[in-house]
């Protein structure tokens, strides 16, 4: 069964950020449920979902608390248009989120490079009703992911993903990263933040009455191969867009939700941001949602009698009841379950397993933030990353390293069976992977 289902997949389906004619070699598997922190395919094998099933997964799948709202949710409304109406849940997570973040007005979209492009439009939209429509450029930073579609593309910097694209993109400048991995002789984390600030202030001197906004990952860049920085940057970041009148916007897709150790990465700088993008985590991993807040300020340029001063942005599902409701129940178990808290100490005990991993003689830069570890890989395999995923896979841990950069971002359930899953598995699969380096002659 496994077989024909994955037969048929490679027949009918376009499977995302994937070459398909790979899949000859190795064909999807096929998946047949999931439990906590596990996927379990069509012939009863398991998997630990080390990355969330692309970051999404805060409490397992098939969460109970989750399910209970959805089922009740189900049973009240499934659906109805935002335009014009209104419901429950979407007016109660724009107050939970509201109060979680201190921006007060919340725009709904269905995945996070929709939220990018919401933001981006949000901003530029901002200054042309403010009567300076030349404000409509951003930057964003070195390697930067925000999305996928078009207008996320103008402020994504990984040319894997542009490149085929680039007549249809309307390109954001880009500045340096803070990279802690790209530290001079000498230079802190810290430092490092200083000297890229610098050179996005040298950048916003020359250009910033035809900037609207910068784009920043906090904490953390994911697609840039987990590069971490230190929150330095961010409160540098804030003071230089305050002074030459630039927005921030601050793309928590991936970071939010607890996974960098706070709720929200940007607060670990003690900031306020203009925009703030939403997505993955938000609904626990079970249904598509993202969302975008940002302040009175903004909304209020938006509030008129004239129709075309409005934010004339929408698609059939904005704010659907169901995706709303699964995260309000995704809130409400952070809520009950001080998962914060309890985070720390899993972390404790992750990082105390994965230590061998940190330690081997070929990994540079192992680092570690709140939920997310990463190392970057010595190999000479240019292909590493497909052979790693594939090994991995083999001893029962999903694992899909960006480059030579293997990561971890599991699910918040993680028990002692999954920790040793997940160290063991790691760590032998780097080491069946460096087996297969051809040897020198």
């Amino acid at each position: 069964m496994s077989n024909s289902l994955a037969m048929r997949s490679m027949a009918h389906v376009w499977h995302p950020c994937t070459q398909m004619k790979l899949h000859e070699a190795q064909p999807p598997i096929a998946i047949a449920r999931a439990s906590g922190p596990w996927l379990y395919d069509v012939d009863g094998k398991r998997y630990l979902d080390a990355v969330s099933s692309w970051w999404v997964n805060l409490f397992g799948h098939s969460h109970p608390h989750i399910k209970a709202a959805l089922a009740d949710q189900l049973d009240r409304l499934d659906h109805v248009m935002l335009a014009g109406f209104t419901h429950a849940p979407v007016v109660e997570l724009s107050e939970r989120l509201g109060a979680l973040t201190g921006l007060g007005h919340a725009f709904y979209g269905s995945d996070g490079a929709s939220a990018t492009e919401i933001a981006l439009k949000m901003s530029a939209h901002f200054w042309r009703n403010s009567g300076r429509a030349g404000k409509s450029r951003f930057i964003g930073l070195a390697g930067g992911y925000h999305g996928e579609t078009v207008g996320a593309l103008a402020v994504t910097d990984i040319a894997i993903f542009r490149e085929a694209y680039a007549p249809l993109v309307r390109l954001a400048a880009t500045v340096p990263s803070p990279d802690a991995r790209g530290a001079q002789a000498g230079e802190s984390a810290a430092d490092v933040a200083g000297r890229c600030a610098a050179a996005l202030e040298a950048w916003l001197a020359e250009h910033h009455e035809q900037t609207a906004a910068l784009i920043v990952e906090p904490l953390v860049q994911c697609a840039a191969g987990m590069a971490m920085h230190d929150p330095e940057y961010l409160r540098l970041v804030r003071a230089l867009c305050d002074r030459y009148q630039v927005h921030l916007v601050v793309d928590e897709i991936a970071t939010g939700f607890g996974r960098t150790g706070t709720m929200f990465a940007h607060q670990q700088a003690g900031i306020r941001p203009d925009f703030i993008c939403l997505s993955k985590g938000l609904t626990g991993g079970t249904l598509p949602l993202s969302a975008v807040l940002t302040t009175d300020a903004v909304y209020q340029a938006f509030y008129d009698d004239e129709v075309a001063r409005g934010f004339l942005h929408s698609h059939s599902y904005t704010g659907n009841p169901l995706a709303c409701r699964a995260a309000l129940a995704t809130l409400e178990i952070f809520e009950q379950q001080d998962v914060l808290t309890r985070n720390v100490a899993l972390a404790r005990t992750v990082s105390d397993a994965l230590a061998p991993l940190s330690t081997h003689p070929r990994v540079r830069h192992a680092r570690h933030l709140g939920m997310i570890w990463a190392w970057d890989v010595e190999t000479t395999l240019p292909d590493f990353a497909r052979r790693y995923h594939h090994h991995a896979m083999a001893r029962g841990a999903l694992l899909r390293p960006i480059g030579r950069t293997v990561y971890a971002m599991p699910p918040y359930v993680l028990d002692a069976e999954a920790v040793h899953c997940l160290a063991q598995g790691a760590l032998a699969a780097l080491e069946a992977t460096l087996a297969e380096e051809p040897r020198s002659p």
